[in-house]
């Protein structure tokens, strides 16, 4: 007996293949934003740094990592690294391009938040015998992470969008699953329907652990600022 609609909604988000393709998206989403702002971080520090090669070099990535399109990228990491001897399956493939490409964007967040931090911070913890690595540690990107929630949390949202872009290297995420599903029963409402769901859910709950996070903060800036 056929299902209605309704039903096989139901019965696709219940599906184990469904909810794989959905973890796996899940996965790939924070894989690829975690290591963004790794290189990210690495980026703003160079791109503020006085040696001139180093800065070029920062230069140079965010011009080339914007400057062309994700899912080049992703090809070009897929279908060019083996001639290298570089072989990566999809899912490290997928990673490592969207964490490159991420890391463009999340350089100029970092930047903008150590950029935030009043100087009289960096010569508060000179005064006390920091060092460089130590002011920036400990004194500047706490401070500086408090700017930049807002900001990451809407690049997770983006990079979320983004991971579908990955079934072009043959990755199960959410997207390709549901076409693939909605081609063999021409159910093309329901199974897109089921994957926007998932979609939805996902995006709703990173947004409410970034608002419980944010409200964290800033509570204990506000402790902060009455304690002084």
């Amino acid at each position: 007996m056929p299902f209605d609609a309704p039903e096989l909604i139901l019965h696709y988000l219940l599906s184990p293949r469904f909810f794989h393709a959905a973890g796996m998206t899940l996965l790939l989403s924070l894989c690829a934003l975690l290591g963004g702002m790794v290189m990210g971080l690495v980026l703003a520090i160079l791109a503020e740094v006085r040696a001139r090669p180093l800065r070029a070099f920062a230069t140079f990535y965010l011009w080339l990592f914007r400057g062309t399109p994700v899912l080049f990228q992703l090809l070009f990491a897929f279908n060019v690294l083996p001639g290298f001897g570089i072989v990566l399956p999809g899912f490290a493939c997928a990673v490592l391009a969207l964490s490159l490409n991420e890391g463009a964007y999340m350089a100029e967040i970092i930047r903008s938040g150590l950029r935030a931090v009043p100087p009289g911070q960096r010569e508060a913890a000179r005064a006390l015998g920091l060092d460089r690595a130590q002011t920036l540690r400990l004194v500047v990107l706490p401070q500086a992470i408090r700017v930049i929630i807002p900001s990451v949390g809407n690049q997770f949202i983006g990079m979320l969008k983004l991971s579908a872009l990955v079934s072009v290297i043959a990755v199960e995420e959410l997207l390709l699953v549901a076409n693939q599903t909605a081609a063999s029963s021409f159910r093309y409402m329901e199974a897109l329907t089921a994957a926007g769901i998932y979609y939805l859910a996902i995006t709703s709950l990173f947004m409410a652990g970034q608002s419980l996070l944010e409200r964290r903060m800033g509570a204990g800036l506000r402790v902060g600022a009455a304690q002084r």
